[in-house]
């Protein structure tokens, strides 16, 4: 090619890329330009000479860039095809570039180096070792040549190993031969990269202060940083000796650096990686040096000059650094130090400490955070948990807590030096806000390990904290609370104080009833505390939240004091009522609603009168009387509480009756109970409004058109009653239970026989006030299935025409979105009537499943027995699901369906749960297969946008919805039909593979999955039994990862293995495969998805294919098959005499066949695919045959001169 028409080539094409390059070009003119590039690339064939033009150094950064771009293309898509001499060639001018083709070291754009660095690489995976034995050599020439060319050795060292160890870009061949030849050399590349960093940091230190040798000293300082990143490459995995060579040479150059503002960051990276390195524990000891006086005073010395010099982001991102090495010390020590090893608690364990606390009490939140996975370790232990210097830092880590519970840093505010850093490290209140609580409860982790050590000191530091906010002063701080004046906002310096003390105390209380006997107990000190909380008074709704948690954590403490008990329940029932005064001064129609944070204080108080029922009902027992009392008062006002509050009090007095352990006595208490609710359900009024979908309407009032929605709501009281006996009637289904011991139950007149196996049956005192109701109850429910139909729908008034629609909390649940979290407690939770008439519905739909799905457990044979329930659930729950949205039909199959299979006793399968899932599981496939289908039609039109005026948010929305019902649904038939017994087969699996290095993605099922009693008796049915199986396999096509893993292991195979059996139709049997063959083209870019639907694609086929010919016809219409190796498969599969092949092996060959319809990522599918040729074997693999000469290898030596001295 002669010269000219290489530089009028070279002219059009420095052309093109400006075009590219510049931002005013026509979209047109570019597109035009860059197919004129890329068009040269593949098909140009004088690419060399036009690339090593463009790439000198006369050149514009861009263009020259572009000139090495084409050389790096020429490298990866044409070396195998290019003769020799013009490979020589161009490796020689590649070289020739390093040397002199590049400006210096500080004015070379990075972006030049970089893909220079990459051309070489590219070359080296291709002919290195066996082609280009003299490589490194060449790289050690170069790189005397000065700073511009040592730093450019270092990128190609440094991008070598990424490509061959780090990420592993190469055919498998080429890797080893590479690696191998890189582990024998490593000892050579070591001593360069020390030499060069040694050097360079010697020169950078000696001139850095003299201001005429300033770019001097920048080049080295330069060349010093590059390499520190090329050891990051290597430190990760060479041999631990490499590292440790020497008296830990380079550990403590590493060490000597971090005092190196220019280089400290990337001295601190390599030591991190050096320190973090597994491995044996006898390579890892002298990584103990760490901790020896002159590390440990260079690593702390550090830190100090670091954390003096202010918030500077630089300095900041070292400190992190630092803090981390300490981390990986830590977690080092953790594992050599052990019972059965030889090394010592070091000697500066104590300074060790000293500066880990520092790092915990140091203003960045984050800061704080990463040092408590380490304390964890250190305080769990065997032998460091007894060290006198660890236990002596328990009081000091406990003190640091104490501050660092307090929510404070917020990004946005300037109320504490932690907002700072925080605006680093965090993008928004939201973002710190959800860092903070996990912060938290790890926290609360680490420091009841701590207590477990010393439950004494952490109990009194909480007795002190506490006392002392009992008697602080309230600060509101600036940001005063909308709900009344001078009360707490969420972040009132007050609360903040309150809530991590309680939390404190909350954690460490807890601790030490679990750690101290009960003979150690500090009784009268935790009764002190309790008689201070329960005298304090505070009309501040967030403040009293605190206290209200205090009590419960203290309540253990009244276990040894009963007679305290009644002054308990009082200041829990005045804390049900609690109102601000302020807010009763509304006058309205309709009462003021109450801020979040009142509801939430009277909900706690709620809460924990049931926590205290449930957990310690014998203690609550004697003091029944006045409970109930209580409560009766509380119920006879019914303006006084929510419906829910009413409920909880109620469920509460049922857990205490479950102590009568007197079948008789408790069944007339709940009798009693519920006999208002029984009145209202069952009047002549109630039972024509539950049944009739217009009545309801009408009867809550959604066919009315409101002109105030936020203060008119005439039918509210209607809704509440609806509301209070479905609450009521759930409270006690869930609440009411027989004694746990048999022989107590027998006693109390609630055993009334056994089962043939032998189980005890039981009667439930709440049964025959439940049954007397449950009429009603169906009708409401096959009511309200019926308000989704159309004619319904329409009748709705103006204000409530999205009365059924769904709640906004769950569609940003179901989004993802989160929460708003600021003035969530504060401003009156005004709703719209319209909001209001969402959540009655929303509540009352699934509360009313909640019964259902609690009635098996709770009545047994009882409800199982019910005449024609199988009738009776058809027609209500199941009734009209053609009109109810996926977000109703979703809790529907969660807490009704399933618990109601799960507890259902055997013996009435055939009656009851076959007749109901059998037409359930048909429907709910066509229902899905319709759904996906919209889905994946609207992913094929999604080019033409313009005729759907449904927008993104609401598609986003349907579709996350049509999957999270899709993992319900298979969820539910694994349930039913799958029983996991897991790993006791698990380890004969293991056992029988021939290769050690098992495939890292290989989630080979659990062999032993077998279907339940329930799944036979389903499959038994053909109809049921298509449907499942159809259903399963086709859902390995949907857009849904996580179902179709689940589904491919739990499901699929146990399903299939139960017809294989019958007859199967040949087409059947195509199907099945073809279906996996189908979920493996969807979901094959999923490492986890594509392991397991490829073990079940082989199971199949191994299974099959000697009965059906049919599946090779499918395996032959898959793209780019091998026949013949597919011949051999199957000659090898059909042929039962010839020598079976490991397990391992057969699957890979089987994965390899069907390559072709395994998906590939997006990213990955227009990719162009670049070959690398394996070279000649490095490694001969003799067989051994028993003559002598063997013994001779290739240099004639004989290997007897291996055994001389």
């Amino acid at each position: 090619m002669s010269a000219e028409q290489v530089s009028g080539l070279c002219e059009q094409l420095v052309k093109a890329v400006t075009v590219i390059m510049d931002p005013a070009s026509t979209q047109r003119y570019r597109l035009e330009a860059l197919k004129f590039c890329e068009e040269f690339k593949e098909k140009c064939p004088i690419c060399v000479p036009c690339g090593l033009k463009l790439a000198e150094k006369t050149q514009t950064a861009i263009v020259r860039h572009f000139g090495l771009q084409i050389l790096e293309h020429v490298v990866k898509f044409r070396w195998n095809n290019m003769p020799r001499l013009e490979k020589v060639y161009l490796k020689n001018n590649v070289m020739g570039l390093i040397s002199n083709g590049t400006q210096s070291i500080l004015e070379e754009e990075s972006h030049i180096k970089d893909v220079l660095s990459r051309i070489v690489v590219e070359m080296i995976k291709r002919e290195w070792p066996q082609h280009w034995p003299d490589m490194l050599k060449e790289l050690d020439t170069l790189s005397k040549q000065g700073e511009t060319q040592t730093e450019l050795v270092m990128f190609i060292l440094l991008r070598l190993a990424e490509d061959v160890v780090t990420f592993q870009t190469l055919p498998t061949q080429r890797r080893r031969d590479i690696q191998q030849t890189l582990t024998q050399n490593m000892e050579k590349i070591f001593s360069f990269l020390l030499t060069a960093l040694q050097q360079n940091v010697n020169k950078y230190r000696r001139m850095k202060t003299d201001l005429a040798q300033e770019p001097k000293a920048q080049a080295n300082c330069r060349v010093g940083i590059a390499a520190l990143n090329t050891l990051a490459g290597y430190i990760d995995w060479v041999a631990l000796s490499h590292i440790t060579a020497d008296n830990c040479k380079l550990l403590e150059m590493l060490c000597l650096l971090l005092n190196e503002p220019e280089l400290q960051i990337g001295a601190a990276e390599c030591l991190l990686i050096a320190v973090s390195r597994k491995g044996k524990l006898e390579d890892r000891k002298p990584l103990m040096v760490l901790f020896g006086d002159v590390a440990m005073h260079y690593i702390l010395s550090a830190a100090q000059t670091a954390d003096g010099e202010g918030l500077v982001e630089k300095h900041y991102v070292f400190l992190k650094r630092l803090c981390q090495v300490l981390c990986a010390l830590g977690s080092q020590l953790c594992a050599l130090l052990g019972s059965d090893s030889d090394v010592e608690t070091p000697a500066n364990f104590g300074k060790y400490l000293d500066s880990f606390l520092a790092f915990t009490t140091h203003p960045s939140q984050f800061l704080r955070s990463s040092t408590q996975i380490t304390w964890g370790a250190l305080f769990r232990h065997e032998v460091l948990s007894r060290d006198p210097l660890l236990l002596a830092m328990i009081p000091k880590y406990l003190r640091a807590s104490m501050t660092n519970l307090v929510k404070v840093g917020f990004p946005s505010k300037a109320d504490s030096p932690s907002c700072e850093y925080s605006r680093f490290d965090f993008d928004s209140d939201e973002d710190f806000n959800a860092f903070f609580n996990s912060f938290r409860a790890q926290q609360g982790e680490v420091m009841r390990m701590a207590c477990r050590l010393d439950p004494r000191t952490g109990f009194q530091m909480a007795g002190e904290w506490l006392k002392y906010q009992l008697t602080a002063p309230v600060d509101t701080g600036p940001m005063n609370s909308k709900t009344g004046e001078g009360l707490c906002s969420i972040f009132s310096p007050s609360f903040v104080q309150w809530d991590a003390m309680t939390f404190f105390s909350e954690s460490v209380i807890s601790q030490m009833f679990r750690t101290l006997d009960k003979d150690e107990i500090p009784v009268n000190d935790g009764i002190d505390l309790l008689q201070l909380v329960l005298n304090f008074e505070t009309k501040d709704p967030l403040i009293l939240s605190c206290v209200l948690t205090n009590v419960s954590a203290l309540f253990p403490f009244v276990t040894y004091r009963p007679e305290y008990l009644p002054q308990v329940l009082s200041k829990l029932f005045a804390s049900v009522t609690f109102e601000v005064v302020e807010e009763s001064k509304f006058v309205v129609s309709v009462q003021a609603p109450r801020t979040r944070a009142v509801k939430n204080v009277r909900r706690h108080a709620c809460s924990s009168i049931i926590k205290m029922c449930r957990d310690y009902s014998q203690l609550v027992l004697p003091n029944f009387e006045m409970l109930y009392n209580h409560v009766k008062q509380l119920l006879s006002n019914e303006l006084l509480l929510t419906q829910m509050e009413k409920c909880a009090l109620m469920e509460a007095l049922v857990l205490i009756s479950n102590q009568f352990k007197d079948y008789e006595r408790q069944k007339a208490f709940l009798e009693e109970l519920m006999a208002p609710v029984a009145g209202l359900w069952l009047s002549a009024e109630m039972q024509r409004v539950l049944s009739d979908p217009e009545a309801f309407i009408s009867y809550v009032g959604a066919d009315n058109k409101i002109a105030d929605p936020v203060l008119e709501d005439p039918s509210g009281l209607n809704r509440s009653r609806i509301s209070f006996c479905v609450y009521t009637i759930l409270g006690v289904v869930k609440r009411a239970r027989w004694p746990a011991a048999m022989e107590e139950a027998k006693a109390g007149g609630f055993l009334v026989g056994f089962m043939p196996s032998g189980t005890p049956i039981y009667r439930n005192p709440c049964t025959e006030q439940v049954l007397k109701l449950f009429d009603n109850l169906l009708a409401l429910i096959r009511t309200h299935n019926n308000l989704y139909m159309p004619e319904m729908v329409a009748k709705l008034g103006e204000t409530f025409a999205k009365a059924l629609d769904m709640l906004e909390v769950e569609k940003n649940a179901i989004l993802g979105l989160p929460q708003p979290l600021l003035e969530l407690y504060d401003s009156p939770v005004y709703k719209t009537v319209l909001e209001r008439m969402q959540g009655f519905f929303c509540t009352l739909y699934d509360n009313c499943f909640h019964i259902l799905g609690n009635a098996g457990p709770s009545m047994q044979q009882d409800f199982y027995t019910v005449e024609g329930l199988a009738t009776q659930l058809l027609s209500s729950a199941f009734t009209n699901l053609n009109n109810i949205p996926d977000y109703r039909l979703r809790p529907m199959l969660r807490v009704f369906v399933k618990p109601l299979v799960l507890s259902c006793p055997p013996e009435y399968y055939e009656t009851l749960v076959c007749p109901m899932l059998g037409p359930l599981f048909t429907y709910l496939h066509v229902r899905l297969s319709q759904k996906w289908q919209v889905i994946n039609q609207r992913s094929m039109l999604c080019e033409d946008d313009a005729a759907d005026d449904n927008p993104e948010s609401q598609e986003m929305l349907e579709e996350q919805l049509v999957r999270l019902l899709t993992r319900e649904v298979m969820d539910l038939i694994t349930v039913c039909c799958v029983s996991k017994k897991g790993a006791e087969h698990n380890s004969a699996v293991a056992a029988d593979g021939d290769d050690d290095e098992a495939m890292a993605t290989e989630v080979a099922p659990p062999a032993s999955a077998e279907l339940t009693e329930l799944g036979k008796c389903l499959t038994k049915q053909e109809d049921v039994c298509t449907a499942l199986l159809v259903t399963a396999y086709t859902s390995l096509s949907w857009k849904d990862t996580l179902s179709c893993q689940r589904t491919t292991t739990q499901l699929c195979w146990p399903l299939l293995k139960q017809v294989l059996s019958g007859n199967l139709l040949p087409d059947a049997v195509s199907w099945f495969f073809t279906s996996v063959l189908k979920g493996l083209q969807t979901h094959g870019q999923h490492d986890g998805c594509m392991a397991a639907l490829v073990h079940l694609a082989f199971q199949i086929y191994e299974a099959l294919r000697p009965r059906y010919a049919e599946l090779k016809a499918v395996m032959e219409q898959i793209p780019d098959i091998q026949k013949d190796s597919l011949e051999q498969f199957d000659s090898k599969l059909l042929n039962p005499a010839l020598q079976k092949v490991a397990d391992k092996r057969r699957k890979d060959h089987f994965k390899r066949l069907i390559t072709g319809c395994i998906g590939k990522p997006l990213g990955e599918q227009f990719r162009k695919d670049v070959h690398i040729r394996n070279l000649p074997s490095l490694f001969k693999k003799v067989k051994p045959s028993l003559e002598t000469d063997v013994l001779e290898n290739e240099d004639g030596e004989s290997l007897n001169t291996l055994f001389e001295p």
